[in-house]
Order: structure tokens, then sequence, then C-alpha cells
């Protein structure tokens, strides 16, 4: 008897450029291809908003088994929402509030070659920071990615947090071009594989599998087998490789 398996894919970086629509062709191989041999999955940091404007608006729920937003904290399977949990129950809503305050007042002293809208925004289990702003156009992404590449903005301000809230118990994962996530401690993207059941093998796909990125912590868990990428069209590459030998023989995390 086969195995059941289910293909799990990070959205930024995997199946789509950072915070760009999916491709035709990515969507058709998807569902024309892949959707044959396994059941797919997405699990993404942002909120179900941005990804259902990258990957498909209102029929969302017909194309995946599972869709985690925020790493799962919103989670729905068929279509069906799933438990829940926010960040303000799991800290308690003085410790979140000192965290704003203190990533406001980092931000309003942080010298940038330019800043935009949108530093902070609330969403369910987490906290996403930009220290340049969400309301960035795509070659201001760019920039400040090529930018914070070259002077760690990102990587000085989680240890300025660590430092200031040595005691809360919170990760800081950086994933995208311009931002990092806060988040409760075990409530990485590892937190969607607790609603996915009745699966042989679940492979996860993701780009930011490296130490302290968000694809880092489900890339290599026990529970998953792990294919690190560099872009949509490696994803194909990858999955066409998994199609291909799965029955043969098992496949070992790549790099």
């Amino acid at each position: 008897m086969s195995k059941k398996i289910i293909c799990l894919f990070d959205v930024d970086g995997t199946l789509t450029d950072p915070r760009q629509v999916i491709k035709s062709n990515m969507e058709k191989y998807l569902l024309e291809t892949v959707k044959k041999e396994f059941d797919i999955a997405i699990v993404g940091g942002s909120d179900i908003e941005k990804i259902k404007e990258q990957l498909g608006g209102s029929n969302l729920f017909e194309k995946y088994n599972y869709v985690f937003a925020e790493n799962g904290l919103v989670a729905f399977k068929h279509g069906n929402p799933l438990p829940s949990q926010n960040i303000q129950t799991a800290i308690g809503e003085e410790s979140l509030k000192d965290v704003i305050n203190f990533c406001l007042r980092y931000i309003s002293e942080l010298e940038l070659p330019f800043k935009r809208g949108t530093f902070i925004e609330f969403r369910t289990g987490m906290l996403n920071i930009s220290p340049v702003g969400r309301n960035c156009t795509k070659e201001e992404r760019l920039f400040f990615y090529e930018y914070d590449l070259e002077n760690q903005i990102r990587q000085k301000f989680i240890l300025a947090l660590k430092k200031e809230f040595p005691n809360l118990a919170l990760t800081y994962s950086i994933g995208g071009q311009i931002s990092f996530d806060v988040f409760p401690t075990g409530w990485n993207k590892t937190y969607c594989l607790r609603h996915i059941e009745g699966y042989d093998e679940i492979h996860f796909f993701g780009d930011k599998t490296m130490e302290g990125g968000n694809d880092y912590e489900i890339y290599e868990s026990d529970l998953t087998i792990g294919h690190c990428v560099n872009g949509p069209e490696d994803t194909i590459n990858q999955l066409n490789v998994l199609i291909e030998f799965t029955k043969q023989k098992p496949l070992q995390k790549t790099n």
C-alpha cells in the first residue's frame, strides 16, 4: 500500500516571490500535477487576508486541504476553522504593551535611508515588526533587504528586544525582506503540525530554513521531511523529484 503524503508549503520565497501573487504556472502545477499525487497545504506567517491575496482569494480553501495563517494560530481544514489562540492571552496585556512601546521607541530612533508606514502589525498569534515599514514598494523592499544584509538592522533590533525582555518567553524570527515576527515560544510554524493528522509523511518546503529563519524549526522537526528551496522554480524542481522517487525510496532533508 502506498504511503499517504501531504506537501506543506511556505508561501513567500517558496510558492511566490516575496509578497507577490502566485504565478499561473506554479498554481497550475500544484493543482493539476501535485494534487493528483499528494494532499497539499500551506503555512505562512502572514494573516489570512494577505495569504488570500497571494494565493487565490475567496476559493483558497477549495485548493488546499489545510490553510495555516500566522504559523497555524489561524487554521482551516477543508475550509472549516480550527481552534485558535492569541498572543495577548499568552503573555498578558501589560507585557504585550511593554513590547509594543519598546518597539515604537526603538524604531523612532533608528536611522535608515527611508521609512514608510505600518511598522507594527498586530496579528492573532504574533507581532510583525518592520523597522522600515510594511508600506514599502517592491523596489524599496529590495533596497532595504540588501541594506539589512549589510547592516544587520533586524538582527540588532532582535538583540535589543532580547536584552530588554529576558524573562518573556518570546521567540524572534526573521522572514521575508523587511520584517521579523515576535511570538510566544513554541508558536513557530511547527504549531500547525498539531492539526495535521492521518499522514505517513509530511513534506515541508521552505526557503528560510537557516537558524533564525522562520522556516527553521519546522524544517528541522522530526515530524517533517524538509526541503530547502531557493524560489518557486526550485520548489517545482524538488516536487518533480518527490513525485518520481518517493515511492521507490525514502527522501532525506535537502539542501
